[in-house]
């Protein structure tokens, strides 16, 4: 694709055009030249979508809930304008084809055929932390095309899950009765990222231990800290002690019970929603959030850009010799690294 052709994308995106956007987002996704080009065109165009993740146990009923949301966010209450929803349902890869299997997009047909809605399914293609490496692209995408809300749901990996916590402004963190992770999810850091704690299938045997485990562990998890998770280390984002008003509320995230299945739970759901975001506003920890997350995704694209334009001044020959000498213990991995670009 030309760069006439790509820039021609990026108006279309911004002018809110659908196809634009399809053709845009697959460019971004498969991080093509083009694709680079159309973030760069559309990011001064962004930063007022609020972006809300939802993670949480495989099994909790995380695609019900992001259908139900987007739901009401399209059909909110009489005195309310509709918001212009976009989703984008991380799912694990294909083992035969590499593409998304889609399963979110068939859970949440009843929202085709909406123009005020628009769902992408990403492949994970084995990134880690449940998210794709291209989704904070097709975030910003869907952001610059005017989307008031954009629903980023991930699969349920496992700990590197909190990863989500460096893309979205609001994080809900979904359980579920009777599944025994509870314990597990503190353990994976899971609930230090949660801003409203969500318990589904609230319908379910246990629901209140289930209840009585995460209030208690939350306790311990708020709202001391907040950590973020960030190329294998643990940042701890002071949010509330830095707060501009040291008097200003602490945001102690609500446990709620919620049926997505029959709705129950949705209007409690949707009230802390916009509580947070009105916090997050006031508070300064709108700002702050966005500020880590630009620096986090600005380190990543540093890291890729110099481990490619350091591999191209070493022979093939002598990067495999350094691992056959980690392989024979013959060095450590830090001497390897040494011998390779010399000495920090």
């Amino acid at each position: 694709m030309s760069p006439e052709e790509a820039n021609s994308l990026a108006q279309g995106v911004l002018a809110g055009e659908r196809l634009a956007l399809a053709r845009a987002l697959t460019q971004v996704e498969n991080d093509t030249p083009a694709g680079r080009l159309i973030l760069s065109e559309t990011f001064p165009h962004t930063g007022r979508a609020h972006r809300i993740g939802v993670t949480g146990s495989p099994g909790t009923g995380k695609s019900s809930l992001v259908n139900l949301l987007a739901r009401h966010f399209r059909q909110p209450p009489a005195g309310q304008a509709p918001r212009r929803v976009a989703v984008v349902a991380v799912d694990p890869s294909s083992p035969f084809t590499g593409g998304a299997i889609l399963g979110d997009r068939i859970r949440m047909r009843d929202l085709t055929g909406d123009p005020g809605v628009f769902i992408r399914s990403m492949a994970t293609r084995g990134s880690l932390g449940g998210l794709a490496s291209a989704t904070a692209g097709v975030v910003q995408l869907f952001d610059a095309a005017g989307f008031d809300v954009v629903l980023i749901e991930t699969v349920g990996a496992g700990q590197a899950e909190v990863d989500i916590a460096r893309l979205a402004h609001t994080t809900l963190v979904v359980e579920a009765p009777g599944l025994g992770d509870d314990i597990q999810a503190i353990k994976a850091g899971i609930l230090e990222i949660a801003d409203v704690l969500v318990i589904n299938k609230a319908d379910h045997p246990g629901v209140d231990g289930t209840e009585r485990a995460l209030r208690s562990m939350l306790e311990m998890a708020h709202p001391v800290r907040h950590e973020m998770h960030h190329h294998g280390q643990i940042e701890t984002l002071h949010a509330y002690a830095a707060a501009p008003d040291p008097n200003a509320p602490l945001w102690i995230p609500p446990v709620l019970r919620t049926i997505a299945t029959e709705g129950m739970g949705m209007p409690e759901l949707m009230a802390a929603i916009a509580r947070h975001k009105d916090y997050l506003q006031q508070s300064g920890d709108w700002q702050r959030r966005e500020r880590f997350r630009l620096q986090a995704e600005l380190d990543t694209l540093l890291q890729e850009a110099l481990v490619a334009r350091w591999r191209e001044t070493v022979s093939a020959g002598v990067y495999q010799q350094a691992v056959d000498d980690l392989l024979r213990r013959k060095v450590s991995p830090h001497q390897a690294v040494s011998q390779l670009i010399g000495p920090a």
